[in-house]
């Protein structure tokens, strides 16, 4: 029943210790990259390169990023009016 004979020497108590504090960290690892690539799927779509510029200008103006002024003008450039060049 006891392979060690006489108990656990104070090497075996390290080792078992450091042990279990490995396999906590991989169990909480393991758990973390599963709960981040979950997320990472379920998130909103990403915007691709490939979006016309006008759509990607209307996604940063929906968002705050811009204000309506600053939508107009590159917009106005966008479409080739060219005066929004003018208003630097």
């Amino acid at each position: 029943m006891y392979w060690n004979g006489r108990g656990m020497t104070g090497w075996g108590w390290f080792t078992m210790s450091i042990g279990t504090v490995v396999l906590w960290a991989l169990l909480i690892t393991i758990a973390i990259l599963i709960i981040r690539a979950r997320n990472r799927a379920s998130g909103p779509p990403r915007t691709s390169a490939s979006a016309p510029p006008g759509q990607l200008l209307a996604e940063r103006f929906a968002r705050g990023e811009i204000d309506e002024e600053e939508y107009q003008r590159r917009l106005a450039v966008l479409r080739g009016n060219g005066s929004g060049l003018a208003e630097h």
